[in-house]
């Protein structure tokens, strides 16, 4: 990997690059899902490529290639420079970069078990189990579950020095129940939905989910849904449990913030931002108690977002995004730092692949915990609805206004959970939505969920995000609009 990348390196400096960069990718993936009762999907992935990213005649230029030789990279580098220069009869300023330090470094994510040592047939087995669970329960007609993991290993090195090696592990696993009545569906997902809970982590992260031990209740929720009123509209308080408030930070804090959305240069899938410029340091974005960061740092925790350096060879930062309810920072590259008055990059550029050219992603983005438990938040609240684990979600392309339903919620009255209450949903404006939160749990109750599926760019990116968060509460928020 590095010899090739060295030789790519030369061959773009060689041909008139005043920068250059280049990213040696190998990757290993496995996916095995079961549907009732049956295997669902076996498969596996491997991947090897690389990515040269260009300055010359102040433009960018990126080419890739998957022929690991010698005539394949500098083909690659030349075609990056041609890019660059056919770019630069275009180009409204030169490209320039912050400044940055070289570095050294070898980093693997840590992990006990490497989720590749685990066999296929114990996957099943795992799976199978949690399956004949689901569906013991009567009323359950689709169970669905599933377990992945991806090995990443890259090689980077620069034109200023650099010379990066990491390796990142990750595995996730999860299961939905479905339940089928009349004319209408009902689901429970477990951990989370959308493929479950997903960290940088090995084989142990499926033990200490405890799949099998949650799928009689999950079960039990689902089949429940149906018997339940539908969810009251109206004004009322609302609290969010940890995985849907995760999400609702990667909608309405990750996406905002990411810098190229606010300058305009990306605004593929999914639009711009509503946090221009001018709002830097003067948007009270939360109440006081909202404290919010862009953390990469393996010290934050094994998040989907969590690396050593990110794909220019910044080193992982924290960065304050939201402080005591002012908004105070953006995700940045080494190019758009300075658009903001910075002279570093917060090392936020992340590729999905050898094959694109790195964007501008969401690292971990997380709410900081506050204090108390997800009982006494009920026990104060006297007229509200208690919502978790995210179906659908809908923002506008400012990321602005919003939308989300849930799976599954509970009534909330006089301080006591009452009755389970389907189809529910909530509505807001971000800055409004920030604003009336007044209480957020503790430390204890704070998990590091993973997004495996965050999409952006035109050809799609999908890259994971990580999103940390305790239970919170909301006053005031118009509940059930969305299945009325």
């Amino acid at each position: 990997m590095r010899q090739l990348a060295l030789e790519a390196l030369d061959g773009a400096i060689s041909l008139g690059a005043t920068y250059a960069d280049v990213r040696v990718i190998e990757s290993a993936e496995r996916y095995v899902s079961t549907k009732n009762g049956k295997v669902g999907q076996a498969n596996s992935a491997e991947s090897l490529g690389l990515g040269v990213r260009v300055i010359a005649s102040g433009a960018w230029g990126f080419a890739a290639t998957d022929r690991m030789t010698r005539q394949g990279v500098e083909g690659a580098a030349t075609r990056a420079v041609e890019v660059a220069r056919a770019s630069a009869l275009v180009k409204e300023r030169e490209v320039a970069l912050a400044p940055e330090e070289k570095h050294e470094a070898v980093w693997s994510s840590p992990f006990q078990i490497d989720p590749f040592s685990v066999s296929v047939d114990r996957v099943l087995d795992v799976l199978l189990k949690i399956d004949a669970e689901l569906r013991r329960v009567e009323g359950v007609t689709l169970a669905e579950a599933a377990i992945q993991c991806r090995r990443l290993r890259q090689f980077f090195a620069s034109s200023e020095g650099s010379r990066i090696e990491q390796t990142r592990v990750y595995t996730g696993a999860g299961y939905v129940a479905y339940s089928y009545s009349g004319n209408e569906i009902q689901k429970r997902s477990y951990p989370n939905s959308f493929g479950g809970q997903h960290m940088l982590k090995g084989w142990e992260l499926v033990d200490e989910l405890r799949l099998l031990e949650n799928a009689p209740r999950v079960a039990e929720e689902a089949v429940a849904l149906h018997r339940a009123e539908q969810c009251p509209e109206g004004v009322f308080d609302l609290i969010l449990g940890s995985s849907q408030l995760g999400l609702q930070i990667h909608e309405s804090i990750g996406h905002p913030i990411e810098l190229d959305r606010v300058l305009g240069t990306e605004a593929n899938f999914a639009g711009m931002s509503f946090l221009t410029l001018d709002k830097l340091r003067n948007l009270r974005y939360g109440s006081d108690i909202v404290n919010a960061v862009c953390d990469a740092r393996p010290e934050h925790g094994p998040g989907l977002g969590t690396f050593a350096f990110d794909d220019e060879g910044v080193p992982a930062h924290c960065t304050d995004i939201i402080r005591e309810g002012q908004f105070v920072g953006y995700m940045s590259s080494r190019e758009t730092a300075r658009e903001i008055g910075e002279g570093r990059s917060n090392g936020t550029m992340r590729a999905d692949g050898w094959n694109h050219i790195p964007l501008i992603r969401m690292t971990n983005v997380s709410l900081k915990p506050g204090a108390g438990s997800p009982e006494e938040l009920v026990a104060s609240t006297d007229r509200g609805v208690y919502m978790e684990t995210n179906r659908s979600w809908s923002i506008d392309d400012k990321r602005y206004n919003f939308q989300f339903g849930c799976e599954a919620g509970w009534l909330i009255e006089k301080g006591k959970k009452t009755r389970m209450v389907k189809n529910p949903s909530y509505s807001g404006i971000t800055t409004d939505f920030w604003n009336s939160c007044d209480a957020i749990c503790g430390p204890d109750y704070w998990t590091l969920w993973g997004t495996p599926n965050c999409g952006k760019g035109q050809p799609q990116q999908v890259m994971g995000t990580g999103h940390g968060a305790s239970p919170a509460r909301f006053r005031d928020i118009k509940i059930g609009a969305a299945y009325a």
